[in-house]
């Protein structure tokens, strides 16, 4: 069974105490106290001291800042001089002469020349204190002690140890009170404090969102992560710092400017206003050495308060009136007993009784366990469920979860069969923290459970090969603390936009490129990509950042935007696209878009994407695309213009071979299909068709004009393209978007569709449905020739060839202006009659052209609404 009695240096030894009120004659050389405020050089007075010295013992406050001197004192005496003692990490070279320590785990058996406590002021802490006056009463060096801290504990120590020396240290340099300012106006190099995971959180995002980028600093982190978060910090990847009170321990930062975002805080108990010893602490932070520092207020915290500005800048603050004091003469004889002798009163009336501390109410908890109370039947095995108690919870919550872990830890080294940890439970207990994966939280829980598990593998021989769980463990804490620190990073710091940021407000000039994929790089950055003139952000910026990044982007890329926008006016027509949705494309992005315009057949153009236009680039790229389109109307629709051409008499746009210009008659049926944009009913056009030539049906029809069975129009306007543009055209001009149907459908529901747009894109609605004018002229024609032979009874499979379902038969013959007859003999089918037309007023013709003597017909005068203006403005462009 394991023998808890034996030596620790990870715990205090069970020695002899002297009374309080006889300290001063503890055996030792001198006594000094080194006091005054932050930045007085008094660490690094102790450390000089220390290594004069052939052997000497250090305790700090924190495990981070003993780690942090541990590698101080290595790099002047050599690893295997420096001994590392901290709750969780113990480095002991054979022989080492130096040892580095937190206040908790000084070893106090050992024998050293030069021992020295760091913030002794501590003493007064609710939570902590009881230990630092242990030290302060009992931890002596043979030549030397040395106690570090405010100089608010002075009258104190004159009052506990009579025979000290003590030794003023001034400020380096000056801290000074600057005001409020607002979370986004604080200067660079500062660092904001508050006092809780959740507005820590809340400040650094809001910080990321507005500069670049916060580091992050919490207790509640492990050192390996706090370190790389300062780290950060100090390599300037961000200007800015978010953390608790953490930084108030002697954190050694290039801060000049500490705003407190709040001033209260939870002291473990309730919540209170921070102290003006706390205040100072903490603002302490800014300046370093001969640097001066400014400390204030931001956020939701108010300014500060006159009295308390002036007791920090001139660090004059209230002295301590007593310490926390917990018992350490201990009585193993019982669990009872060792619960009454930590509740035994102090010794002196500047000395108070500690709250219960975490160990005192584990002890409590576990004490109400009658099964386990049997276990702990002789001093032996109190003193070890004392040990076990000390067991850490670093989640600091003292739960459940943690007193059922402690109660197990006892029973098996009290009454397991090897006296030590199970090594299988050890293994499945710490396997299930080995994993990177999680968010901050949870990360944080796993790391503090770890750290759990790296202080029990220190407790000497609780566990078998003791060495490898202290690897495990600390290996294990090292990935969880790099994979926080990667999510602390990744949510709280963008390393590009702050380092875009940073070079905007320096007006430094930036470096801007676009490589071959359209990939933008900005100072080396990937920040989106450029297709055409429009720039395109990542994905993967956050939109908070979008603005700063697009700024800098600007910046850096004029000379590249300049050189796009000369390759799009010489670009060829066909590196240009139109779509469906109206949308122009060049270099695979859309750079414009077809609005509304005086006339269907002349819209105007937007820009889309042109924010890295300049004033005099927009045109350039807006004439461009208007030209482009311009040309592709006229191309597409070419029977359109060709026919308006003819209307308009211009010789130079017949082909050979078309013959003279048309008749006044077949310049007005030019005139009037063109204007419909490329077909009329036949009917509203018979006057002027019976007045034609020979020749102007022969010329009429090479300009692709069919005068079919009801309908005028230009066939060639009946291909899949032609249609797709005339319905784009009628949907840019209308606002409506409407879909165009698909290529080579001839036959589409009526449905919804405006009778406008059926007309624009040269269908034929005809009862429920809708057919290409084309295939109307066929179905009319071939309909005729079978009434011509006999009786039409059959149209059926005329009417089906086009996707007509059989059912809308009927109704598409009485739209064609059929109607069934009476059968001439019983049993036959009924025939398809042709209704005689209505007669319709038609203008006479002589209105609309004179004849071949005269001038050109009388024409109206194109209005600028008038589609036909535009026609006119295709033909005449040179």
């Amino acid at each position: 069974m394991n023998d808890p009695s034996r030596p620790s240096l990870l715990s205090p030894l069970p020695v002899q105490r002297r009374a309080a009120d006889s300290v001063g004659a503890l055996p030792g050389g001198r006594v000094v106290a080194v006091l005054g405020p932050t930045n007085t050089g008094k660490t690094y007075l102790a450390m000089e001291r220390m290594l004069a010295h052939a052997s000497g013992m250090m305790g700090f406050p924190l495990r981070l800042l003993a780690r942090e001197n541990y590698d101080k004192v290595v790099k002047a005496k050599g690893a295997g001089q420096v001994a590392l003692v901290t709750g969780e990490e113990k480095i002991i070279p054979p022989g080492a002469r130096y040892w580095i320590c937190t206040v908790e785990s000084m070893p106090l058996d050992h024998v050293a020349q030069f021992l020295a406590v760091d913030e002794i002021q501590l003493a007064a802490d609710p939570e902590r204190g009881h230990i630092f006056t242990d030290r302060l009463l009992h931890a002596r060096g043979t030549e030397e002690t040395m106690f570090l801290g405010s100089d608010t504990i002075k009258p104190l120590l004159q009052k506990l140890i009579p025979k000290a020396e003590f030794v003023s240290r001034p400020r380096f340099s000056s801290l000074t009170y600057s005001g409020h300012k607002k979370l986004t106006k604080l200067p660079p190099r500062a660092a904001v404090v508050a006092f809780s995971a959740a507005d820590v959180y809340g400040l650094a995002e809001l910080l990321r969102r507005t500069r670049g980028g916060t580091a992050v600093v919490l207790g509640a982190l492990s050192p390996r992560t706090r370190n790389a978060q300062v780290q950060l910090y100090q390599e300037g990847a961000v200007d800015y710092l978010v953390a608790t009170d953490a930084i108030g321990m002697g954190l050694n930062m290039d801060v000049d400017h500490v705003a407190f975002a709040r001033l209260s805080k939870f002291d473990g108990q309730q919540p209170r206003r921070l102290r003006a010893p706390e205040v100072a602490q903490i603002a302490g932070r800014a300046g370093r050495h001969l640097t001066d520092g400014t400390f204030g207020t931001t956020d939701e915290a108010p300014p500060l308060d006159p009295e308390l500005i002036d007791a920090v800048e001139n660090h004059t603050f209230e002295t301590l009136k007593t310490l926390m004091w917990r018992n350490v003469d201990l009585d193993f004889r019982s669990p009872q007993a060792l619960l009454r002798a930590l509740e035994e009163r102090p010794p002196s009336p500047v000395l108070i009784r500690a709250r219960e501390a975490d160990d005192h109410l584990a002890l409590q908890a576990l004490s109400q366990d009658a099964d386990l109370m049997r276990l702990a039947n002789n001093p032996s095995a109190v003193r070890l469920l004392w040990e076990v108690c000390q067991i850490p919870d670093f989640r600091k919550v003292l739960s459940d979860a943690h007193t059922r872990l402690l109660s197990q830890i006892f029973k098996y080294l009290r009454d397991g069969p090897a006296g030590t940890l199970p090594l299988d439970w050890v293994a499945a207990q710490v396997a299930r923290l080995d994993r990177g994966e999680g968010d901050i939280d949870t990360l944080v829980s796993r790391i503090a459970h770890i750290r759990t598990w790296t202080y029990i593998s220190h407790r000497p021989g609780w566990l078998d090969d003791a060495v490898h769980w202290q690897e495990r463990t600390r290996a294990i804490e090292d990935r969880l603390s790099d994979a926080l620190h990667e999510r602390l990073t990744q949510r709280f710091v963008d390393k590009r936009s702050a380092g875009l940021v940073k070079r905007l407000a320096d007006g430094r000039d930036l470096m801007g490129a676009v490589d071959r994929d359209g990939r933008v790089l900005v100072e080396g950055h990937a920040v989106g990509r450029l297709h055409g003139v429009a720039f395109q952000l990542d994905a993967d910026v956050p939109a908070a950042d979008a603005k700063a990044i697009t700024t800098a982007a600007r910046r850096a890329l004029g000379d590249v935007i300049n050189q796009r926008v000369r390759a799009l006016e010489t670009a060829p027509d066909a590196a240009i696209t139109l779509d469906g949705g109206g949308e122009l494309s060049w270099d695979g992005a859309v750079i414009g878009v077809l609005t509304p315009g005086p006339t269907p057949l002349a819209p105007l153009v937007r820009l889309v994407g042109d924010d890295f236009l300049q004033t005099g680039q927009r045109e350039p790229v807006r004439l461009r695309l208007a030209h482009w389109v311009e040309a592709h109307i006229a191309r597409i629709l070419a029977p359109l213009t060709a026919l308006a051409a003819a209307a308009l008499g211009k010789e130079g746009q017949r082909k050979e071979g078309q013959g003279t210009e048309l008749s006044g008659a077949g310049r007005g049926i030019a005139f009037q299909v063109a204007e419909a944009l490329g077909g009329l009913p036949r009917a509203a056009l018979e006057p002027l068709i019976a007045s034609l030539t020979k020749e102007d049906r022969r010329r009429l029809a090479a300009l692709g004009l069919r005068l079919g069975f009801s309908q005028v129009f230009l066939a060639a306007l009946t291909r899949p393209a032609a249609v797709a543009l005339r319905g784009l055209l009628w949907s840019v001009a209308r606002g409506m978007p409407v879909a165009v149907p698909a290529p080579g459908r001839v036959t589409l529901p009526v449905g919804d569709l405006p009778p406008d747009f059926l007309a624009a894109i040269g269908y034929i609605p005809l009862g429920a449905r809708a057919i290409r004018v084309d295939m109307v002229d066929r179905l009319e024609k071939s309909l005729a020739d079978r009434a011509k032979a006999g009786p039409l009874t059959v149209v059926d499979d005329l009417v089906l060839s086009l996707g007509v379902p059989r059912a809308e038969v009927p109704s598409l013959m009485s739209a064609l202006g059929y109607r069934l007859g009476q059968p001439k003999a019983e049993g036959e089918p009924a025939p398809w009659l042709r209704r005689r037309p209505k007669t319709t007023r038609v203008p006479a013709p002589a209105k609309a052209v004179r004849g071949k003597a005269g001038a050109a017909p009388a024409q109206p005068v194109p209005a600028s609404d008038n589609p036909f203006s535009i026609l006119r403005t295709l033909v005449e462009a040179p």
